[in-house]
């Protein structure tokens, strides 16, 4: 028997490696199932090449739990190693085999799967136990070697009498990490870490039902057969090319993935690149309406079959990460720990790719069923429309495909709104106007007014949409969007060169003094000659403080210093209504202060700004003047 101390430069290493190296206990058993795999795909890397001479069979990788022995079993049948090749693997603490092999294979190994990289995977095992068992036989015809060590850099090193091929780690469970020896704890973490690795894993057995034979007799009884429980799927379907897929298996993928989400995604885009870094996945859009307190972190991020994290900031664009799915790239810079990113160019290149592929893919999807897409355009749009606010290079690809839609449900690109608005909305600055609606319901007034000018309205009720609306207006100096219930809709609406006011000047110079005698100094008052039907009372917003308060209350408020912006309106009055006229001919102060308040709050009320003391006082004064 050889007995030794580990070659680790500090004599407390696996106090430091339990506290500190890793953030998360419970991956212990990610690295050790991992530590199976690799020794699994290596020994089949080196049967391919004619290296091993031994039958490769149907390796698994198994997991038993003993409670009332608290001990934790990974097994594998995988190459297994002699002793000496623990000596060097297992007693130089940070020496990693993984990169060793690939290093001495590195040109027919490139695409072998191999997960390990530090060295450091196995010592894992001591932060959930006090003690930590090897029992291990090569594929090469040496003898077993048994390893223990109890927490120290003490260990001993004798022979076994393993006779099998391939590892079997002993954790000894502490007092401390019990929890782990309960079935559906361990059972948890192998879904969780484990469910796409790319060797079988067993866990347990499970009860199946043979089929009932056809020459059976009635009172038949159908056999039951104990079967491994395998939990993992080796070959998910983002390792596959997207020719192998039809839409029904990215759908049962995705069900795979969320097996809780019951509704299904609207289409998905499956990444594949070799060069000049490898990555594939699948992302899948889901219905995500115009809420921005969507839950993110619902990509799982994969390094060769071996799940990382669920937050992939950094690699995955930000708008993004409001889709689902899985990308999985051995070119991924990860810490010491596999728990985390390092910061890498090489990450960046990554994000760039995965931008530059989804909206190749959104463009492609827009071009083949134009229909489709525009009925999946507002459980989409927020995702972007954030793009384009946050990503110039989604944003230069973007004018191919995002959408424009009327209050009607038509659908414009930005160029075919501009093409077919040109000519009737143009302002006297020359300028494109494009008009819109943030709210159907609180602006109908004003949309239909607009409509019946034969105008198009648009519909943008997206909680960035005053962002984008700078953004666009700032690459497009031509145009500008103007709210429906804004005052710069004058220029197009409410001037009327053919219309004439009934009133003489001096009339209106004192229809507007009665007028801001009763309303509040938040509103200012407008004269308009407009036709005799129309509304009588109009209330718009200054389109720059509108849209400055907009900014501030979505995000932009420390941007522009705005965040308590004042409320300010505008009364535009129809001078050639007859409410105006009567308001001008009532000599009662009374009548005239009543006349005035009821039509401003009528005006409020269709604007949803009459609330509180001011609707109740409404309401009252409305009940007495129908007595």
């Amino acid at each position: 028997m050889t007995t030794g101390k580990i070659n680790v430069s500090v004599e407390n290493i696996f106090p430091l490696i339990k506290k500190f190296l890793y953030s998360d206990h419970e991956i212990f058993l990610r690295e050790l199932v991992s530590n199976g795999t690799d020794a699994t795909l290596k020994l089949k890397h080196l049967i391919s090449i004619g290296e091993a001479k031994v039958e490769y069979g149907n390796p698994i990788i198994e997991i038993k739990v003993d409670k009332e022995a608290k001990k934790i079993h990974i097994i594998d049948q995988g190459l297994g190693m002699t002793a000496d090749e623990v000596e060097k693997y297992i007693n130089q603490v940070a020496f990693s085999g993984a990169e060793e092999f690939l290093d001495k294979y590195k040109d027919s190994a490139k695409d072998s799967g191999i997960i390990g990289h530090f060295g450091l995977g196995f010592y894992s095992a001591f932060m959930v136990a006090e003690k930590v068992e090897i029992i291990t036989k090569s594929y090469k015809d040496e003898p077993a070697a048994h390893w223990t060590c109890d927490g120290s850099p003490e260990f001993t090193l004798e022979p076994a009498d393993k006779t099998s091929r391939g590892t079997e780690i002993i954790l000894h469970i502490a007092e401390d990490s019990l929890e782990f020896l309960e079935d559906a704890k361990i059972s948890g973490l192998l879904n969780k870490y484990n469910k796409f690795m790319p060797v079988p894993i067993k866990f347990g057995t499970r009860t199946e039902t043979l089929p009932k034979p056809e020459d059976a007799p009635e009172d038949y009884v159908n056999e039951t057969v104990e079967t491994d429980n395998i939990i993992n799927n080796p070959n998910p379907a983002w390792t596959k090319q997207p020719s192998e897929l039809s839409e029904e298996d990215y759908k049962i993928f995705y069900r795979e993935l969320y097996p809780m989400q019951f509704e299904e995604p609207l289409f998905n885009i499956h990444l594949n690149v070799d060069y000049p870094f490898n990555l594939t996945g699948i992302l899948y859009f889901p219905k995500l309406g115009s809420d921005m307190q969507i839950q993110k972190d619902k990509i799982q991020l994969y390094q060769n079959q071996v799940y990382v994290t669920d937050n992939v900031e950094g690699i995955v664009p930000e708008f993004l990460t409001m889709l689902k799915g899985v990308i999985d790239s051995p070119d991924i810079p990860l810490n010491v720990s596999r728990s985390g990113l390092q910061a890498d160019g090489a990450v960046k290149k990554i994000s760039n790719y995965i931008t530059r592929k989804v909206a190749d893919k959104l463009k492609a999807l827009f071009n083949e069923n134009r229909t489709d897409f525009e009925q999946k355009w507002n459980d989409i749009k927020i995702v972007l429309e954030y793009g384009m606010l946050s990503e110039d290079k989604f944003y230069e690809k973007a004018g191919a495909f995002v959408l424009y839609p009327t209050v009607d449900d038509t659908y414009f690109t930005l160029e075919e709104l501009k093409e077919k608005i040109k000519e009737n909305q143009t302002d006297k600055d020359g300028k494109v106007v494009v008009l819109y609606a943030g709210n159907k319901d609180a602006q109908h007034s004003y949309i239909q007014t607009a409509k019946e000018k034969g105008y198009e309205v648009l519909l943008l009720d997206s909680p960035i949409i005053s962002h984008l609306i700078q953004k666009i207006e700032g690459d497009n100096r031509d145009l500008t969007f103007v709210r429906v219930d804004s005052d710069h809709i004058d220029n197009l609406i409410k001037k009327d060169e053919n219309t004439i006011s009934k009133l003489s000047d001096e009339e209106k110079e004192t229809l507007k003094a009665s007028l801001e005698a009763y309303i509040p100094k938040a509103y200012s008052v407008q004269l308009e000659a407009m036709d005799s039907g129309a509304v009588p009372f109009i209330i718009t917003q200054p389109e720059f403080m509108r849209r400055m308060k907009e900014m501030s209350q979505s995000g932009g408020g420390g941007m522009f210093g705005m965040g308590n912006m004042p409320e300010m309106y505008n009364l535009v009055v129809n001078t050639n209504s007859d409410l105006a006229t009567n308001i001008l001919n009532t000599e009662d102060k009374s009548t005239q202060e009543n006349l005035v308040k009821q039509a401003l709050d009528l005006a409020k009320l269709s604007q949803n700004l009459l609330k509180g003391e001011e609707l109740t006082a409404f309401v009252k004064r409305s009940f007495d003047l129908i007595k």
